[in-house]
């Protein structure tokens, strides 16, 4: 059995682990010889939606060019992990709808928890008033409702996030179980 390219789409809050989880699932899926791409929030929005704010619509536009992208690069065979806030569950549906081979793993992690790690420094300037419109604070977070993986990083290491998301994606038929993943095609 081959891969089929797919979007494994990450959505959860800032400081939930979202991009850790991707760039490793990305190691280890390249290291399957699985081709595979990070379509990372932070990136995509500086490189092509720099012009975009944090409104809901600009947040909806930008999550809707990732979810080109995406297509895209599932549509040619791309194993495309998208780590991406996605605050609304519409705009993942939409997602879902239109990508068609789309796993969604919500990245679980108690606000209290991404505010102590805080690893870019948002929830400090949020909750000090530079910034207000954080996911979280004070723009809303819809969790996902079917989501076909919760990867709970406060409870779950970042190598069992990865193995529990490889493992439903090869359930799902869009990777081969583990261990039998071609080689050399990266």
């Amino acid at each position: 059995m081959s891969h089929q390219g797919c979007v494994v789409w990450l959505t959860g809050l800032p400081g939930s682990g979202k991009t850790t989880i991707a760039r490793a699932l990305e190691t280890e899926l390249r290291t399957e010889g699985v081709p595979v791409e990070v379509l990372d929030g932070d990136e995509i929005r500086a490189a092509l939606s720099p012009e975009l704010g944090f409104s809901p619509a600009d947040r909806e536009l930008h999550n809707r060019r990732v979810i080109f992208l995406a297509k895209l690069l599932s549509r040619n065979g791309v194993v495309a992990v998208v780590s991406l806030i996605s605050p609304y569950r519409a705009v993942r549906d939409a997602a879902r709808e239109e990508l068609g081979r789309f796993v969604e793993v919500w990245v679980k992690c108690s606000i209290e928890e991404c505010i102590r790690r805080d690893p870019k420094g948002h929830y400090r300037r949020a909750l000090s008033g530079q910034n207000a419109q954080m996911t979280g604070v004070q723009a809303p977070y819809e969790p996902p409702e079917r989501a076909e993986l919760v990867a709970d990083t406060e409870q779950w290491s970042v190598e069992r996030c990865v193995a529990e998301i490889r493992s439903v994606v090869a359930a799902c038929g869009y990777l081969p179980p583990q261990g039998l993943a071609p080689r050399g095609l990266a």
